[in-house]
């Protein structure tokens, strides 16, 4: 019963632990791959990364009007921009999951904060919005490089290849921004934006504790796996393949380059008969 508690949790804790993580079929696919198909991952990365998409959906929740979205995504997309580029450039690394982890804090925090908590239940101001949203940018564009350094990026076109991935997660990002935008425009008119708001923050809140939990699960289970009842390569091998079941790229074409010298392999013919052994020693021909 036990194991089966643990198997249970495990994949429901990993499911949103690997939803854009770069599985080793990720690697593999990107090996020989021009900008446009970073383009695509970087989009595809954003799309697929639900903690970013919760944070920028608590940043516009409550912003009518476009110059001050503009003005806050802004922000956002500076900060994430100069980690991205500059921490992948300068191979400087961190564990993702913990790196998840505070990002999934800066969604608890953006719920706090429309939720009016700073005033009501800690008798203060809150920070001030652009200047906090432009620091989470930092971190959120230190997360994106913390996956985007798992890739075999080599030394060839690196900066280009950044910036590649980077323009793709802002074209992601413009994407989901939209349809959030468009939802919520929709949702302003009617009386339920009012009764709802405070549920729907409260359920951002409880969103963003659920992925702090599942990347707290995470790099516990990796750093410690002696701890579960599952045997450390199980335990492992699980991972996996669900980093392969769900990597946002499992689409994608595969890409196959063989090396063949045709000049080295002899023909046969149908009526050529053919010498082997099955024991390493006696051998026979059909």
């Amino acid at each position: 019963m036990n194991k089966l508690l643990s198997i249970v949790s495990l994949f429901a804790f990993s499911s949103m632990a690997f939803a854009h993580g770069m599985s080793a079929e990720d690697q593999a696919r990107i090996l020989n791959a021009g900008y446009l198909e970073y383009m695509r991952l970087g989009a595809s990365h954003m799309l697929s990364g639900y903690d970013h998409l919760l944070f920028l959906f608590g940043v516009v929740f409550f912003l009518s009007r476009f110059t001050d979205v503009l003005k806050f995504i802004t922000a956002f997309t500076l900060g994430h921009s100069i980690t991205l580029v500059f921490a992948t450039l300068y191979a400087i690394k961190a564990n993702y999951y913990l790196i998840d982890a505070v990002i999934a804090l800066t969604v608890c925090y953006k719920a706090f904060d429309n939720l009016d908590g700073f005033k009501k239940y800690l008798q203060i101001s809150s920070p001030n919005l652009l200047a906090m949203i432009f620091i989470f940018g930092l971190i959120h564009g230190f997360g994106l490089s913390t996956r985007l350094q798992q890739l075999p990026l080599g030394d060839s076109g690196l900066v280009l290849k950044i910036l590649s991935f980077n323009v793709g997660v802002e074209v992601g990002q413009i994407v989901a921004l939209s349809i959030m935008l468009i939802i919520l425009a929709a949702w302003r008119k009617r009386q339920s934006f009012i009764m709802f708001s405070r549920a729907c923050n409260v359920a951002l809140m409880f969103a963003g504790g659920l992925l702090l939990l599942s990347q707290l699960h995470g790099y516990q289970h990796t750093q410690q796996p002696d701890d579960y009842p599952l045997n450390r390569d199980d335990h492992q091998h699980a991972h996996e393949d669900m980093r392969t079941q769900l990597s946002p790229l499992s689409s994608y074409p595969k890409k196959l380059k063989l090396d063949l010298n045709i000049n080295n392999l002899a023909p046969l013919t149908p009526d050529q008969p053919t010498e082997h052994s099955h024991d390493g020693e006696g051998s026979h021909k059909h």
